[in-house]
């Protein structure tokens, strides 16, 4: 019998010493086990904070630097001329080319410089035209030239602004 109690108290022991090292095993893995649960939940809540933020709260740089980038649209500013009658240079007969015509200017300002111009301008335009033959005001391509001698050449007279095209509104040959 006391074999059989000691191994009685040995189980005892066995159990008791199994009991003590499984609970202190236990005490230690649950703080670790609810730390990691917490630190997870807190990085879960933190990233949802997170991506709440830069989804919803957030000004979007984006637009409001669009916004602050995005030029006005510009509104083109016309200046029309009087109509221009001149006669051809023809040796078949006499030629008369009337045009009348409106300039597109670079900035709203240089308006009133032009008004101002207006006699240099006209004559600028009448020299220029009265040079011009039959044959090249016939031709698409000598209308187009003559567009663009007339802005280069009213360009050299302005000195704020510039003409950026020139566009025909009645080019009547006869």
């Amino acid at each position: 019998m006391a074999a059989a109690a000691k191994k009685v108290e040995n189980t005892d022991d066995l159990d008791e010493k199994d009991g003590e090292e499984q609970a202190p095993v236990k005490k230690k893995g649950s703080p670790l086990v609810l730390i990691i649960v917490v630190v997870v939940l807190l990085l879960v809540v933190a990233g949802g904070g997170a991506a709440a933020y830069f989804l919803f709260l957030k000004p979007k740089p984006a637009a409001t630097e669009q916004a602050k980038a995005a030029p006005k649209p510009q509104v083109s500013v016309f200046y029309p001329m009087e109509p221009f009658i001149v006669n051809l240079i023809d040796n078949e007969g006499e030629r008369y080319l009337k045009v009348v015509m409106q300039l597109e200017l670079s900035d709203p300002k240089v308006l009133e410089e032009f008004r101002m111009l207006n006699p240099k301008l006209r004559d600028t335009v009448l020299d220029l035209l009265s040079a011009k033959t039959y044959r090249e005001m016939m031709d698409p391509l000598g209308k187009q030239r003559l567009r663009e001698e007339i802005a280069v050449r009213i360009n050299m007279i302005a000195s704020q602004g510039k003409v950026t095209k020139v566009y025909f509104t009645e080019f009547v040959i006869q």
